[in-house]
């Protein structure tokens, strides 16, 4: 009896010891998660701070540069301003509609726009122009009158030989002979247009009928066309997105895109011409 006490009190013993160490073990197990799932809070918290600090002083400079630009803008303010202003009249005087809805050449230019760059601001962007001699650049009307001279017109010396360094030019006009076609390169040669402008004469273009000329400027495709006759101007309005009409005053418009003017250099180069 004594042996079998003395063994069932040794497996009690090894029982109540097992048991303590798996209660401490449990204990400790449940510990370490506690300090585990507190570090993860604690970095997760961290983390989090450190975004919002970020954000806050990323804000505060953000507004401390727009306040710096605002500030900066308000003082030049004034000569921005003034220069609008400038503009805007400039603007305001290119273009306007008579009271029978033609539209017109400008009647004011600054003065302080020199000849360049009020053909360059009038071509508004456009790189290529076609345009009918008689009429326009030449004094002459008729292709009689070319076989017995051609005479630039004064006026429009200085607005064409711009003309040539803004865009890519072509003349063109109906001639009846040899003779007028020599009389024409003359004259314009005359004024420097070969020479000074560098114009190449191979961009003076001769033809015996009206719509040979409508051909010429077909085939050419302008940005721009320039003429003075009704008929040319509306068949070519369809395929030419801007042309001149060289007209009387209060001539009532032709199409949307067909600007009325008195003269090549009252539109081109700005001058109020009567």
């Amino acid at each position: 009896m004594d042996e079998v006490s003395l063994k069932e009190q040794s497996l009690q013993f090894f029982r109540h010891v097992g048991a303590s160490f798996f209660d401490r073990a449990a204990h400790l197990t449940s510990k370490m998660d506690d300090i585990m799932l507190s570090k993860s809070v604690g970095v997760v918290a961290g983390f989090t701070i450190a975004v919002i600090c970020t954000w806050t002083y990323l804000k505060a400079a953000e507004n401390r540069r727009r306040r710096l630009e605002k500030s900066e803008n308000e003082q030049e303010q004034p000569s921005t301003s003034s220069n609008s202003g400038s503009s805007t009249a400039i603007a305001v005087h290119q273009t306007h509609t008579s009271h029978r809805g033609a539209k017109s050449a400008p009647t004011e230019i600054q003065a302080e726009l020199t000849t360049a760059q009020i053909v360059r601001r009038q071509l508004n962007g456009g790189k290529k122009l076609t345009c009918k001699l008689l009429g326009i650049i030449l004094k002459e009307t008729s292709s009689e009158e070319l076989q017995n001279h051609a005479t630039v017109r004064p006026e429009v010396v200085d607005v064409l030989l711009e003309m040539v360094k803004a865009c890519d030019l072509y003349l063109m006009t109906k001639v009846l002979d040899d003779v007028s076609e020599e009389n024409v390169l003359a004259a314009l040669d005359a004024i420097g247009l070969f020479s000074v402008g560098g114009l190449d004469r191979n961009k003076v273009l001769f033809c015996s009928t009206e719509a040979g000329r409508s051909s010429f400027v077909r085939q050419l495709e302008p940005d721009w066309h320039v003429d003075t006759s009704v008929k040319t101007v509306s068949q070519l309005s369809r395929f030419i997105r801007n042309e001149l009409y060289i007209s009387p005053p209060g001539t009532s418009c032709v199409a949307p895109n067909v600007i009325n003017a008195v003269s090549f250099e009252s539109y081109f180069g700005g001058f109020n011409i009567d």
